[in-house]
């Protein structure tokens, strides 16, 4: 990944969705040609690449026992990483 685009919901990827830009000569370019660069596409259309099992998987969101909110991977249930600190609400009773 090279750049995310928040607000517009667009990331650049490295070697995905290439494109050729038509440069003229110029005294800037002064051998003109194609230029191959990346474009931006949907945060939609990446997948989430889980570290423990390495493939690009689905993802849930659950509670751990502390009540901070957690992202793990639907295929093998590994966590990855906190998404929001921990709530009283959402702690369990002992």
């Amino acid at each position: 990944m090279l750049r995310v685009n928040r607000r517009l919901g667009k990331i650049v990827v490295e070697h995905v969705n290439r494109v050729y830009k038509h440069v003229r000569r110029s005294q800037k370019n002064p051998q003109g040609g194609r230029l191959s660069m990346e474009m931006p596409i949907p945060m939609s259309n990446v997948a989430l690449v889980c570290e423990k099992c390495g493939a690009a998987t689905r993802t849930g969101a659950r509670f751990l026992d502390d009540g901070s909110k957690e992202r793990y991977c639907k295929k093998c249930g590994a966590g990855n990483g906190q998404v929001a600190p921990p709530k009283a609400r959402h702690a369990k009773k002992t």
